[in-house]
């Protein structure tokens, strides 16, 4: 397997067996609640399982799948996570797209390579090697591999 293509992503996981007929508890882990349409697939554990219903619960949902009819079925899926592929919005950046990249300012000055983003309230941040701390809402461009920010003035003198 080579790219991106095969990435699979975790869209959450099966908490427990919900009722006697083969429905589970999931817990999402993204707002993308499409995930859990009727005919959707997911991979579990090497597993291919296909969404028949779905239904918010509290702070989860509950899901029937295809073939999973009995409350003993259900409980062998406990614990296993949800995977599924990228939805590729134009506008939306992947943290597996993310890692690795060069960052570079507006006017061209290299600032560093991304070795993790951190999740925060007002804003995921880029973690560059160089330690800086750089956020989301500053990227204006991302290709393959290289991320241009117009960050504020001294932003990367913060720390020093």
């Amino acid at each position: 397997m080579s790219g991106n293509s095969y990435q699979l992503l975790e869209i959450g996981s099966i908490k427990r067996a919900h009722g006697l007929m083969g429905d589970v508890l999931v817990k999402l882990v993204t707002n993308r609640f499409e995930r859990l349409d009727p005919g959707s697939s997911l991979s579990a554990d090497e597993r291919n399982l296909i969404v028949v219903s779905s239904s918010p619960h509290q702070d989860n949902w509950i899901v029937h799948f295809q073939g999973v009819d009995t409350k003993d079925a259900a409980d062998e899926l406990r614990g296993l996570k949800l995977m599924a592929p990228p939805i590729h919005d134009s506008d939306e950046l992947w943290v597996h797209e993310l890692m690795g990249a060069s960052v570079r300012e507006v006017d061209g000055t290299y600032r560093g390579t991304v070795v993790a983003v951190l999740s925060n309230p007002a804003s995921d941040l880029l973690e560059l090697d160089s330690g800086s701390l750089i956020p989301l809402t500053f990227v204006v461009k991302f290709t393959e591999g290289l991320i241009l920010v117009d960050a504020p003035t001294g932003l990367f003198d913060l720390g020093n």
